[in-house]
Formats: structure tokens, sequence, C-alpha cells
């Protein structure tokens, strides 16, 4: 496959510039779970030159109903195993570092000082991760869009792009912003949440690490419809980048 015919189609759309930018582009995607993996997916066929994916999970049966990565071949297989392979198969042009790695607050620095994207997608479930990786990427300017809870719903009219602080009826929404709140951080961060009510979870269960989490209820189409917004939020912010360039020159 050439990568003119993984651009035909995107080119008619943004131009030669705007797939050019993309091109140059270099995107860290943390988690590839039910949003990360769709979010991706999406980045990479819209030809994003340089992808850097974080994932330690591995696939499970309860995974099936949701994630891009779970089939009944790839049990127990490393999601970023998994989904790097779709992506070289999809996009062989682009430059895939893969990190299979549980970040925590303390890890988080060196992978942003180490990599420096252009944007950051958080899509991970850990709230002190989550929570870590938001205010990390605010301190070095990064811009950063964040998944907030995709569980528990079903109305996919329901979900809302804007600044996390606007942010209504998600308690993760809520517990982030408090916890961002409570370290001095205020606007700029990018999320998607839903204004559904969440249906309630089942009793938390024991987790390989950390304390034991509530299991929410999942469909298929939901955690997908939150990473491809995430990915198109990214997109389009590098496509009017590119244009603010050719306006520039």
């Amino acid at each position: 496959m050439t990568l003119l015919g993984l651009s035909t189609r995107t080119e008619i759309l943004v131009g030669a510039e705007g797939v050019a930018r993309l091109r140059r582009a270099h995107v860290l995607l943390a988690g590839l779970g039910g949003v990360g993996g769709f979010a991706a997916e999406a980045l990479g066929r819209a030809g994003i030159g340089h992808l850097t994916l974080v994932d330690h999970d591995v696939v499970a049966p309860t995974d099936l109903n949701r994630q891009l990565a779970a089939t009944g071949d790839t049990m127990e297989q490393k999601k970023l195993t998994v989904i790097g392979q779709r992506l070289a198969a999809i996009n062989p042009h682009c430059r895939l570092e893969l990190v299979d790695q549980f970040l925590t607050p303390s890890s988080i620095p060196e992978l942003l000082d180490a990599t420096r994207p252009d944007w950051v997608i958080d899509a991970i479930d850990s709230l002190n991760s989550k929570v870590g990786l938001l205010a990390m990427a605010r301190d070095r300017e990064l811009p950063i869009a964040s998944s907030m809870g995709a569980g528990g719903r079903l109305d996919p009219t329901r979900l809302v792009v804007g600044d996390l602080m606007d942010s209504t009826i998600c308690p993760l929404a809520r517990e982030v912003r408090r916890r961002l709140h409570r370290r001095g951080y205020a606007r700029g961060i990018v999320a998607v949440w839903s204004t559904e009510t969440p249906a309630p979870p089942l009793a938390p269960e024991p987790t390989p690490r950390g304390r034991p989490r509530a299991v929410n209820g999942t469909i298929s189409y939901l955690p997908a419809l939150f990473g491809m917004t995430l990915a198109g939020i990214v997109i389009r912010d590098l496509l009017s980048s590119a244009i603010r360039e050719v306006e520039r020159s």
C-alpha cells in the first residue's frame, strides 16, 4: 500500500497541506481500551505520522462488547500489541512508539518530557493517573483532550465537547474537576463527557492494581464514539494549525 492510497480521500477533504500537517504531527495516546482503541485507529487512518501509544493491559472476555482490540483470537494478548499491529497494517508509514507501561503520577513527567508530542489524548481509567496526566500536560503547555465516563450510558446524542470545568452530570468529571481545583488548575483542558445520568454500577471488585473499582455496564457504540470524538478534536486542531501556517507564509 502506498501513502497516496491512504491519503487520497482525506486530501479531497483537507487538501495537500492538511495531509502534510497530519503526517508531521505527533500524538501521544494513553489508554487503549474501549475509548482509546478507536481513537488510535481514527488517528492512524487520518494519516498521523507519529503515534506514541501507552497501555499495560491485556484483552479479556469482558472487553468483547466494546473494545477494538478484543476478538476471540486476541484473548490475553497485550492491547498495545494488537492495536500496534493493526495500525501498522493500516498505515505502515506511521512511526509507532509502543510504551508498555501502567502510567503513574511519578512516571508521567519522564514520558511527556521524552516524547514532547503535539497533542496528548487521555483515555485512561485510573483516576490518579488521569489527573496526573492532565496536570502535567498543562504544566508543559501541551494541549490535551480527555475522556470522561463512557460507561453506564446508552444515548449517543448526549455527548458534549467543551472545557472540562464546564462539564456537568458526569460523576467522573466532577471528581477530576475537584482534584484539579485542589491542585490549583482551572480552565484549559478539552474534555468529552455525557450529560446522560449513568446507570448504577455493580459493587466494587478487586483489581490487579490499586483499590477495588466499581464495574460499569457498557454498550458497543458509546466508548467508540468517545474515542472517535477525541481523535476528531485533535485532527481538527492540527488542520487548523496547517491553515495558520499557510496564512503566515
